[in-house]
Formats: structure tokens, C-alpha cells, sequence
């Protein structure tokens, strides 16, 4: 014949001139977000084809080889939800140092997979692979070192940047020594930011830019450069999502950081 025909996109057969046909068996998350008119997959810039994924794939990741002492859900959530929205991560009690992260679909698993796999992270390497599960369930639940809880649900939350409008502004980059800070407070200078590290016990950068703003403009972005991609690295763990007030605001601004395309300052 002179033209094929491609009814889906699967593991089967592919349309790269139709990325975005819907393979009807991939679940709910999905079809949702291409609805939406988004999907998660996206870097920044134009839509890209989307290959498709292993037979065994799932929306669920197994990462093991945390610092038990050193990492909650909370941390878990700021590091993956580069990659694609976090729905539920939980701690194993029988596995210490391994936890299950759920996330909105099997292509952020494996864009997660795929960025941080084998980083270090509090002075333990990190392997990160497909679950067998398919789901999390929040079963043996218990107290994790640092009195919170080993079970969080993540998906109601608004830091998840994967599920409006805006998620093609996302930025999608492997660890970094250099992080895009934004959505900090106008008036923030770099003596509070190195404060802020400093009180969280997470390494300082060495590098400080910000961003020229429009006189209009409500917060501030700019770059932060560490010594090494590690302690960039552990800084976003903590510090991403971290909540900061000032005086002149009554609601408090949520900080958010990614890694930035810049390779130095």
C-alpha cells in the first residue's frame, strides 16, 4: 500500500506525524492530561513525538539507597516532581532506606528514571527503576526519623507542575550543579537565601544572579550555583517548596526550584 494506517500509539505500531494519539489501555492520568491539551512529556518549547514505553512499564517508582535519617516524603516529592506530578509516596518499613513514588503517568517514571537514577543524595546513591506495582497503598504505615509520617498523598497538592496550563513552561534537565530559582519574594536578597541554607543544614551556593524584573512584577527568579551537581542536588531536596514570609505579604511565598540549562554563572 502507499499509506499505513496508524489507529493508536503503542508499542505495536506509532504515527510520529500524530504524537498525541491515545493509547486507550494507559490509564487514566493520561488521558486526562492530554484532555487537558498538555502533555507531561513536554520539556520546553515545542511538542515532541512520544516513543513508546517498555511492556513493563508503570506509573510507579522504586528508589532505594535513601539516608533514612536524612529524607521524608516531603524531600522525595520536591526531587521528583521535576519529571512529572507525584500522586503518593510511602517509605517500606521491611526495606529501610527504599520508598514507592506514584506519579501522574508510566512516561514520568520514566523521565525519573532516566535523570536520577544513580545520583548521590545525602552521601548515598540513589537506584531508581520501575516498580512491579502498579499503585501505592498506604499500608504499614509509620514514624520516619524525623516524626513525620512514612505514607504522604501529594495529589491535591498545587506544587505539582504538571497539571494546568503552564506545564509546558516546565523545564526538564538532568541534575545540575546550577538551579533556576523563582516565585520568591520580591525583596529576597542572596544574605537570606544563604541564610535559609545555612538553617537547613544544606550546602551554600557559591554563584548569586537574579533576573531583571518588570517594575510590575510580584516575585523574583533568578540562578544559584553550587560546587558540585550533588550538593545542588540536596539543596533542591529540602529547600524546594520551602514556604517564606515577609511582612508586607499575608500569604507566604513557595519558592520553587528546578535545574537550570545553564551549565555555570
Amino acid at each position: 500500500p502507499n499509506r499505513l494506517n496508524v489507529v493508536r500509539n503503542d508499542n505495536t505500531s506509532w504515527d510520529y506525524t500524530k504524537p498525541f494519539l491515545l493509547h486507550r489501555d494507559r490509564g487514566k492520568g493520561r488521558q486526562r492530561q492530554a484532555i487537558l491539551g498538555e502533555h507531561p512529556s513536554n520539556g520546553y518549547g515545542p511538542h515532541c513525538p512520544l516513543l513508546p514505553l517498555p511492556a513493563n512499564s508503570s506509573s510507579v517508582a522504586m528508589v532505594s539507597g535513601l539516608n533514612p535519617t536524612k529524607t521524608n516524603c516531603s524531600h522525595i516529592f520536591n526531587l521528583f516532581c521535576l519529571y512529572g506530578n507525584v500522586e503518593k509516596v510511602k517509605f517500606m518499613k521491611s526495606v529501610p532506606g527504599t520508598a514507592l513514588v506514584e506519579m501522574g503517568d508510566e512516561y514520568a517514571v520514566d523521565r525519573a528514571v532516566t535523570h536520577l537514577n544513580s545520583i548521590k543524595v545525602f552521601g548515598k546513591k540513589l537506584n531508581v527503576c520501575v516498580s512491579k506495582q502498579q499503585a501505592v497503598i498506604p499500608s504499614q504505615v509509620f514514624e520516619l526519623a524525623d516524626g513525620s509520617s512514612s505514607y504522604q498523598d501529594f495529589s491535591l497538592t498545587r506544587n505539582n507542575r504538571f497539571n494546568s496550563t503552564h506545564s509546558s513552561r516546565n523545564i526538564i534537565q538532568p541534575p545540575a550543579a546550577v538551579l533556576h530559582f523563582y516565585n520568591a519574594p520580591p525583596t529576597l536578597s542572596q544574605h537570606q537565601l544563604l541564610k535559609l541554607c545555612s538553617e537547613h543544614d544544606v550546602p551554600t551556593f557559591t554563584k548569586f544572579k537574579v533576573f531583571d524584573a518588570k517594575t510590575s512584577s510580584k516575585t523574583l527568579s533568578g540562578l544559584l550555583e553550587f560546587s558540585s551537581k550533588t550538593e545542588a542536588v540536596e539543596a533542591l531536596t529540602v529547600l524546594n517548596h520551602h514556604q517564606i514570609r515577609i511582612p508586607s505579604s499575608s500569604s507566604p511565598f513557595t519558592l520553587k526550584l528546578c535545574f537550570s540549562t545553564s551549565s555555570h554563572l
